[in-house]
């Protein structure tokens, strides 16, 4: 395949200061996001006028920010630069909204977020593609936005936070309308953790330690998505429902499949029963992005297939790889080029919805 067709998964952008004060309503100006210094001198991020919890910032970071997560001109001559054909835009400040307690607000800050997004993706709609950030406090919201953003703002998919919201799991009944809504705009359930600490989150009752909280959130907090989207009937019930997890590695998936259809098997009898394997379900309606540089990815299309893979590259984010993130899947000699094929585009193209 041509490596200029390469779909990124996930990508990020970086929320301009200036964006709340355009696309907020004014009387909620006071409250948009913004940032603080603690009593310990630390920068920190304010949401909702809440203090949020403090993320330790490498010093080498100041130095590798790329301009293309505000500016959408630098972000496409940036995908010309690595090949990429596509980006799926997910966002950063956006990754707190779900723990806003006042659910106005939250409403207001997504849609806020999503109009400032459709009008970066307005440099270039086929390459720059949106996923929606939904109220996910509030389940009616959470529908009404993502049927504007999709119907209006043409959006691929939409983001949830695999996280308890308001004590609600993702197999809680009150999100069966949700799934339903999705399965009717044909678009993806995009699950993206982020180590925000403002939500419940495996490791934060526990560690104080920022990488320890961040090396268990996001895999953990995905296996526990995904087992309450498969264990808890969710794809069973919703047969036309696409998920995709994002930002965990593979390398937890056949591990944790294996697990579930074990037991599924021995211990069934206290669960819901299912007609289908756990790994079934996964293989018929669910996504997982890959590092492109990760060890275990040929291991996971021995156990899984190569169907189900993406190509992702956290732009621009610290922790991902730029420049040649593209070339670190694209240049491995340990997976086949038909598999590459799939992992770099083919499968993306199904998951979104992209034609």
């Amino acid at each position: 395949m041509s490596v200029s067709s390469a779909i990124d998964a996930d990508g990020h952008v970086m929320e301009p200061p200036d964006a709340w004060a355009r696309y907020l309503p004014s009387r909620l100006h006071s409250l948009a996001p913004t940032w603080g210094v603690d009593n310990q001198g630390r920068s920190r991020q304010v949401i909702g006028g809440k203090l949020q919890g403090y993320i330790p910032q490498n010093p080498e970071w100041a130095t590798q920010r790329r301009p293309g997560g505000m500016d959408p001109k630098a972000r496409l001559a940036d995908m010309d630069e690595e090949g990429l054909a596509v980006s799926v835009l997910f966002p950063t400040t956006g990754l707190y909204f779900a723990g806003i307690e006042d659910l106005e607000l939250q409403r207001e800050m997504c849609r806020a977020y999503n109009d400032w997004l459709h009008d970066f993706c307005t440099a270039d709609p086929a390459r720059l593609v949106g996923v929606a950030v939904v109220p996910q406090g509030d389940v009616a919201a959470c529908i009404a936005e993502a049927q504007r953003a999709v119907g209006e703002l043409g959006f691929k998919g939409v983001m949830l936070r695999p996280n308890p919201i308001r004590g609600r799991n993702l197999d809680d009944p009150t999100h069966e309308p949700l799934w339903s809504a999705l399965e009717d705009l044909d678009v993806v359930a995009a699950i993206h953790e982020g180590t925000t600490q403002d939500v419940v989150q495996v490791g934060r009752d526990r560690f104080d330690n920022f990488m320890f909280r961040h090396a268990l959130s996001h895999p953990i907090e995905m296996q526990i998505a995904c087992l309450s989207l498969i264990c808890g009937g969710v794809l069973e019930r919703h047969p036309r429902l696409r998920v995709v997890f994002l930002e965990s590695g593979c390398g937890w998936a056949p591990y944790w499949l294996e697990r579930l259809d074990e037991h599924m098997e021995e211990w069934g009898h206290a669960s819901m029963p299912l007609p289908l394997e756990p790994t079934e379900y996964f293989k018929r309606q669910c996504f997982i992005s890959a590092e492109p540089d990760e060890r275990a990815l040929p291991g996971v299309i021995l156990g899984l297939g190569d169907d189900n893979l993406l190509f992702a590259s956290d732009y621009p984010h610290p922790d991902g790889i730029f420049p040649g993130v593209v070339s670190a899947l694209a240049d491995r000699d340990d997976l086949s080029e038909s598999t590459k094929a799939k992992v770099l585009r083919d499968n993306a193209l199904r998951c979104f919805g992209l034609s």
